[in-house]
């Protein structure tokens, strides 16, 4: 028995590739995890070893999902980790044109509690669109993993490789998992 079901959506940025972290994290707390994968996030991590730590298949697409036979418990927390510029503008503006996006949009359009972790250089998070993606997000009860709060900033353009060892699975889960009731 778990205390709880994980949903997360990885996104095509570098700290993809240690995904699996939050696999085992959640696992540590007693929570069973899947993971869906945007099309763009394929090439950073090994899908393989993701599905040998939750049990369950990456979803990477509408067919994949059509054709699996194994059934997905409904969950209880979303991490969207890392999220890059382009999928936290598409998740405010309601854009889901790929299946990670829509699973997304319908768990935030069911209430299930979700952190957003941005993977996100300064020169992309200083543009208006995406401050006005994460005022929008957070209007809406999304809690969103930047800043001072958090110690979790934007990275330098051409950096962000710097920011890997401390990207912040930990306080993710710890969010979501806490605003389960």
């Amino acid at each position: 028995m778990t205390d709880g079901h994980l949903q997360i959506v990885v996104c095509g940025a570098a700290p993809a590739a240690d995904a699996t972290k939050l696999l085992r994290l959640a696992q540590e707390r007693n929570w069973s995890a899947a993971v869906t994968a945007t099309p763009a996030s394929l090439d950073f991590f090994d899908l393989a070893l993701a599905e040998e730590i939750s049990g369950r298949p990456v979803k990477t697409s509408y067919q994949a999902t059509i054709s699996n036979s194994r059934a997905t418990a409904a969950a209880d927390a979303l991490i969207i980790a890392p999220a890059t510029f382009n999928t936290i503008n598409k998740i405010a503006a309601g854009i889901a044109d790929n299946y990670a996006l829509a699973s997304a949009a319908e768990l935030i359009g069911r209430g299930v509690p979700t952190v957003i972790v941005p993977f996100v250089n300064s020169a992309l998070a200083r543009r208006p669109p995406f401050g006005n993606s994460i005022a929008a997000l957070q209007a809406e009860g999304i809690r969103v993993l930047t800043g001072p709060i958090y110690g979790w900033e934007p990275h330098v353009p051409g950096r962000g490789a710097e920011r890997l060892p401390t990207f912040p699975w930990a306080e993710a889960l710890r969010l979501a998992t806490d605003q389960v009731v």
